[in-house]
């Protein structure tokens, strides 16, 4: 027996010595929406600290700039069309694969000695338990965070894996479909009060201050970008609805309100996430502990005239990602050279911290040896994103999208020239080598993805 305690000990003495996780899901953040990412209309301090103590990729983006689908992804590991999923209406139809569901990211934790936990908005396709979790409250505001803080000050005997899942900026969606359903009375949607009671209050002005010193000091400008892009593809103007409403009603000065409400919504997850991150600090788990954060998807934030989200702009396919783990990770460390999925790369890189080995079949890259200020040989020259009604390659200087329908299907971007995507270039017979390249990298994509559906609309 002597032997077999042995080894009981040492497999004790390593579990001990892993890591915890915690892992930080906002709603609808775009990457620029933090004030170290040099934003001066709103402060993250909360944020900001993981920053200072880790990796912020400046060049991270949702697998599915919708919820659903980049929820799944992240969990998964996978790519939401590889299960059929494209938007969020297919929440109920999709079945994950027994051999997919065996391994997402509770499942790995969990079956290698982790406590895994997850809190707040879940929307994915059946149980958070399916996917190796213990519910720790269904409620993604301040409740999320007080029972997060609970979690952290009780005893441990094991590493854990928290998911805390946030809702806010989310309740930015609001301000649009209230717009629209006040102009169409008839035009009734599902009212959900904490959201109505949030976005009410993200759009109060600054005590004692009018609306004409508001907007003189205190209301952020329009984006530069605030124009259509000349020669879009039709699929990409296709708005209905509150969307529709808000591109062709909104003034500049009610676009401006939009991104002051999304500033304070931001500024309020923050808050939340601050008392997490000082429960982490009081309790002495600091330097014990990998925290990343990302969102699901980004907010077009008045861009193109456009709000919410499913595009590939890169303020709606644009995520943070931050990699932080105090005295191990690179401080402060901006990398805006290496692209990122959050969808595909985050599972990967959770487990390379904790020691656990991935499913071979996934196609992400962990990013510790980046987080760390070390190289990564071989890193991929392009990342790509999905919709329901099309795809995305995104290289370094480049952007190339083909959509399923229309005259125009194919968007060419050139970031470098043209960093607000403000013309499409596809059709410029000077960026020909350059769209065939990215219409290769797209066929590749595809193929190594066994994307059936892309895989009828490509250009061949």
């Amino acid at each position: 027996m002597k032997p077999l305690f042995i080894l009981c000990a040492f497999l004790s003495a390593a579990a001990a010595e892993r890591p915890n996780v915690i892992f930080i899901c906002t709603d609808q953040q775009h990457s620029r929406m933090l004030s170290c990412a040099g934003n001066r209309w709103l402060q993250t301090p909360a944020m900001d600290s993981l920053a200072r103590n880790g990796a912020r990729f400046d060049r991270a983006f949702s697998v599915n700039p919708v919820c659903v689908p980049s929820r799944t992804g992240m969990l998964t590991g996978c790519t939401p069309s590889r299960f059929g999923m494209q938007h969020n209406g297919q929440i109920g139809t999709t079945h994950i694969p027994d051999e997919i569901q065996r391994q997402t990211m509770g499942w790995l934790f969990r079956n290698a000695g982790y406590e895994t936990v997850y809190g707040g908005k879940t929307h994915v396709p059946g149980k958070i338990s399916d996917y190796g979790f213990d519910v720790l409250t269904p409620d993604s505001r301040d409740e999320l965070a007080s029972q997060c803080v609970a979690f952290l000050k009780k005893p441990h005997d094991k590493p854990f894996l928290l998911v805390a899942s946030f809702i806010n900026p989310h309740d930015i969606c609001y301000m649009a479909i209230n717009d629209f359903e006040r102009a169409n009375p008839k035009k009734k949607g599902k009212k959900q009060s904490d959201a109505q009671q949030c976005l009410a209050e993200a759009l109060k002005l600054p005590a004692g201050v009018s609306e004409q010193e508001f907007y003189a000091k205190y209301c952020p400008p329009a984006t530069a970008n605030i124009e259509p892009q000349v020669d879009a593809p039709e699929a990409t103007l296709a708005y209905s609805g509150f969307r529709q409403h808000a591109f062709q009603n909104w003034s500049v000065e009610k676009w401006r309100l939009h991104r002051w409400a999304y500033c304070r919504l931001t500024e309020r997850v923050d808050r939340e996430i601050g008392r997490v991150l000082q429960a982490l600090r009081e309790t002495g788990l600091e330097e014990k502990t990998l925290v990343v954060l990302t969102a699901d998807h980004g907010d077009m934030d008045g861009s193109h005239r456009l709000e919410h989200k499913s595009m590939f702009f890169e303020e709606s396919a644009g995520v943070p990602f931050i990699v932080s783990f105090k005295g191990v990770t690179k401080p402060g460390l901006v990398n805006n050279q290496h692209l990122v999925s959050s969808g595909m790369d985050l599972i990967p890189t959770l487990c390379d911290f904790a020691g656990i080995k991935p499913p071979a079949a996934l196609m992400g890259r962990s990013v510790r040896a980046l987080a760390e200020g070390r190289t990564a040989p071989k890193w991929r020259e392009y990342v790509a994103s999905e919709t329901h009604y099309g795809r995305m390659v995104r290289s370094a200087r480049y952007k190339y999208c083909i959509y399923e329908s229309g005259e125009r299907r194919e968007q060419l971007v050139d970031l470098e020239k043209d960093p607000g995507e403000m013309r499409n270039v596809a059709a410029d017979p000077s960026y020909a080598k350059v769209l065939e390249q990215h219409r290769q990298f797209m066929r590749e994509w595809v193929e190594a993805n066994r994307d059936k559906i892309a895989a009828a609309y490509l250009i061949k």
